[in-house]
């Protein structure tokens, strides 16, 4: 019987996870099906977990937190970050792991000499990277529009500002971890504070991918080398099945596969 996985959020039509987890499962061999599951409330995605009878899933904005509220148990480093984006059910127990931190990590690796880094929002995702960058050696500062979400960062001893209180300086990578220029083509922040910070930065990467937004644009004009959310997105996504099928195949084997739904869509 094959096992089934899905992706939940709001929205899912865009992603490409059910493409590159099926075209891994078929490549490989592996009796399983990955869908989408768009989920209106953060609070029902445990049920609705049982609900559809999944192995497994993947959970991308805005229901990390809850995810990882509904999970019976965490990694270490999910309980650490308060986030969780890819659950396993074992014993009708859910089991949770943060996969985006480690996937945003490797695709960062190819810029050269960064230290300093500049998040742009303060969601789940920011939440488990900003950690891990840190253990690494990074210095990352997070810059929200609104101050509610910038508390647990501020006790964690995180530099924090609200574009109110933010005054521009040089940061070596700049990162739009916001949903700003998915649907359309609005900015992570107002465009006088970009203009200052664009210009004293070394690169820029946005989480969104399969498209160009506003953000990216912005930064080319200033010439700054860019880089969408495909590779974290990929990477993530390596990690992520490595937990479904419980380690079964190699990170590099899975990545090859995987690859192939980029090229395809």
């Amino acid at each position: 019987m094959k096992q089934l996985f899905a992706l939940f959020g709001n929205p899912v039509s865009h992603s490409k996870s059910p493409l590159m987890h099926n075209l891994a499962f078929k490549a490989l061999n592996y009796e399983a099906c990955y869908g989408r599951f768009l989920l209106e409330d953060g609070e029902k995605l445990k049920e609705t977990f049982f609900a559809l009878g999944l192995k497994g899933a993947n959970i991308t904005v805005p229901y990390k937190e809850d995810a990882y509220r509904a999970c019976d148990f965490l990694d270490p480093f999910a309980q650490k970050v308060g986030a969780v984006n890819t659950i396993v059910e074992h014993d009708s127990k859910l089991h949770g792991f943060n996969t985006d931190a480690p996937g945003f990590l490797k695709a960062i690796s190819e810029f050269e000499s960064i230290k300093t880094v500049l998040f742009l929002g303060a969601g789940g995702t920011a939440q488990s990277t900003s950690s891990l960058l840190r253990e690494k050696g990074y210095e990352v500062t997070l810059l929200n529009r609104s101050k509610e979400r910038l508390h647990r960062y501020e006790e964690e001893g995180f530099a924090t500002y609200t574009f109110d209180d933010f005054t521009p300086a040089a940061y070596d990578l700049i990162v739009n971890m916001t949903s700003a220029g998915l649907q359309d083509d609005s900015l992570p922040a107002p465009l006088e504070l970009l203009k200052q910070l664009l210009p004293q930065t070394k690169a820029c990467i946005d989480v969104i991918y399969g498209k160009e937004t506003a953000f990216l644009k912005l930064a080319k004009k200033y010439q700054k080398p860019t880089k969408d959310g495909s590779d974290m997105l990929l990477y993530q996504g390596v990690i992520a099945f490595e937990h479904f099928t419980d380690h079964a195949y190699s990170f590099e084997v899975i990545k090859t596969t995987m690859q192939k739904a980029f090229i395809l869509a």
